[in-house]
């Protein structure tokens, strides 16, 4: 269970208003699961970042995972909805790149990282409608500020649940 005297997570989680508008509702459920991702990482001994426990996923580990959450948040804000470049570690020879640059980097450095991404998709969201459509053409077409927020909410999510297996895995912390 999660030790309350144990060091305060880079981020505290807040929960979710049960009665807000769209907006704030949205940008509430994914601020707390981008809060969640560090309440899994805090405290994890930085050497168990990189560890793979699961023979069949040898790329899933926090550290992976931290950096793909990261590059996810880049590529649906700056590159989608404002059609700026990819710059992530992933490419076609290397479609997993990014995790793993994250396996091989310290933990503390990634989710400095994916904070100041976080922050930058923030000040993005801040400046658009949630109808406002992608600058960025998909192959299924444009997309809304509005599905690129519930994706993300999504996204973050399911990798929390990662996380939190792993972190199980790793020094058997579990309800963080």
């Amino acid at each position: 269970m999660y030790d309350e005297s144990d060091p305060v997570p880079l981020l505290k989680r807040v929960d979710p208003p049960m009665a807000a508008d769209e907006r704030t509702m949205l940008l509430a459920w994914l601020d707390r699961h981008r809060a969640t991702v560090h309440a899994k990482c805090a405290g994890l001994d930085p050497e168990l970042a990189s560890a793979a426990p699961i023979p069949t996923s040898p790329m899933t580990t926090i550290g992976g995972i931290v950096s793909h959450l990261r590059w996810v948040e880049a590529f649906w804000f700056e590159v989608v909805m404002l059609n700026q470049p990819d710059e992530a570690p992933y490419s076609e020879r290397d479609p997993d790149g990014e995790f793993r640059v994250g396996a091989r980097r310290p933990l503390d450095e990634l989710l400095a990282e994916y904070e100041e991404q976080c922050a930058r998709s923030r000040e993005i969201t801040s400046h658009l409608e949630l109808g406002n459509s992608s600058r960025r053409v998909l192959q299924e077409g444009r997309t809304t500020l509005r599905w690129v927020i519930t994706h993300m909410i999504e996204e973050t999510a399911r990798h929390n649940g990662h996380l939190d297996l792993l972190r199980e895995l790793a020094d058997g912390r579990t309800g963080l």
